[in-house]
């Protein structure tokens, strides 16, 4: 089992990395000249600082840097501009705040991303330590819209939020104050202030929305996932001078189960952390013999699991994009099961069915961000892991279907 499921990671990773595509593009060099091209893209969750492209019609791979280019772009879906700006380098981990309320700028060449192009463009700044939003109005220059945590006394966290004045004192059309005292530091919210700005001042045709930086956000979907579990078990009571083992039959049981998913907002919506509680159950009954060395011996043990509990995995899955309603997907699970009145009688002895974990790994299909199919294999796991006598392998594999609520 660890073995197919090395080999499904590294065949899952290779297929990832097949699924970056070049796509219709451009860029802008020094000079002023665009250049059509196939950018591939990575939907990056930082700022480039360099591209890969090919021209059209050649697959030879090349590569550009900010130093060489003014602007570059993804057909409808990303825009990049290069821009010598005065941006906070403030920290926002909470581990690694400052006590300065005042933002801490320093000058920065980088590649601004837009979120917004009409009369007032929306712009975004990420790295590892820190994200910025910035404006421009009538194509004036970027500036940053202040954001900044700290500290204050006795380590308790303060915002320095004026880019709540600033707003109000740029958008003077379309924006209420209400709106804006309410707006949080986010995607969402801010691109809602300039869009309105924007149809207050020109109407509905000056302005672009890419749509890669509008879908990217923070998105949770509960999904019902009813299905059928296909397991087994075998046991296995040792001494000190003999061990044997029985085997119960696979069988097949209903199971449901209730999945929160977290889209992380980045790399074009392709990742997504889950929990999915779900109740699931095995039972099943077995005769062996008591005295296995005697050939001809009647005498046999009655052996009997009814196994009930509430597995949860938690784990990380990676959508890869097929068309606008198909998508496939892989996943990867830590699985912690809580037994819910469960009993194992092996060898005429109760015992006790205790709390554990194992690993498990699936790959599906969904359609129409609505229907899915997933197929899902799980690592052994034993049942009795406080028995001194008893060991377990309880291993399933299940065929989910799914329904998204929201």
């Amino acid at each position: 089992m660890k073995k197919v499921i090395l080999s499904t990671f590294l065949a899952a990773a290779g297929f990832f990395n097949a699924q970056i595509k070049f796509e219709k593009g451009y860029f802008i060099n020094n000079s002023g000249k665009k250049t059509e091209v196939l950018i591939k893209n990575i939907g990056w969750k930082n700022n480039p600082t360099e591209f890969t492209y090919k021209d059209l019609g050649s697959e030879d791979v090349k590569k550009e840097k900010i130093s060489n280019v003014q602007e570059f772009g993804i057909e409808n879906t990303e825009r990049y501009i290069r821009k010598t700006v005065m941006l906070d380098s403030s920290p926002n981990q909470l581990d690694n705040l400052s006590n300065d309320r005042k933002p801490e700028f320093s000058e920065k060449t980088v590649f601004l991303k837009y979120i917004l192009d009409g009369k007032a463009d929306l712009l975004y700044y990420e790295n590892e330590n820190t994200n910025k939003f910035f404006f421009s109005i009538d194509d004036s220059e970027p500036k940053q819209l202040v954001y900044k945590p700290y500290f204050v006394n006795n380590g308790q966290v303060a915002y320095n939020d004026d880019y709540k004045n600033q707003i109000a004192e740029i958008l003077d059309c379309g924006v209420d104050n209400k709106k804006i005292e309410a707006a949080k530091y986010q995607i969402k919210d801010l691109s809602n202030l300039f869009s309105n700005y924007n149809l207050c001042k020109a109407g509905n045709n000056i302005e672009n929305k890419y749509s890669a930086a509008q879908k990217e956000g923070e998105t949770f979907h509960l999904n019902i996932r009813p299905g059928i579990n296909f397991s087994s078990l075998e046991a296995t009571g040792s001494s000190s001078f003999s061990s044997r083992t029985t085997k119960f039959d696979g069988k097949s049981s209903f199971r449901i189960g209730l999945e929160a998913e977290f889209t992380l907002p980045f790399n074009k919506n392709k990742w997504s952390l889950f929990a999915e509680p779900t109740y699931q159950y095995y039972k099943a009954e077995n005769e062996s013999s008591i005295y296995p060395e005697q050939q001809y011996s009647d005498l046999k043990y009655s052996n009997s699991i009814d196994y009930k509990s509430i597995e949860i995995p938690i784990g990380i899955r990676y959508y890869i994009f097929l068309n606008d309603k198909s998508k496939i997907f892989f996943n990867a699970a830590f699985v912690l099961d809580l037994p819910l009145s469960s009993t194992l009688n092996v060898y005429s002895t109760d015992n006790k069915i205790t709390s554990g974990s194992n690993l498990a790994v699936g790959a599906g299909y969904k359609y129409n961000d609505k229907f899915l199919i997933e197929i899902r294999v799980a690592t052994q796991r034993d049942l009795v892991k406080e028995s001194s006598y008893l060991s377990t392998k309880y291993q399933t594999a299940s065929l989910i279907l799914g329904y998204t609520l929201f």
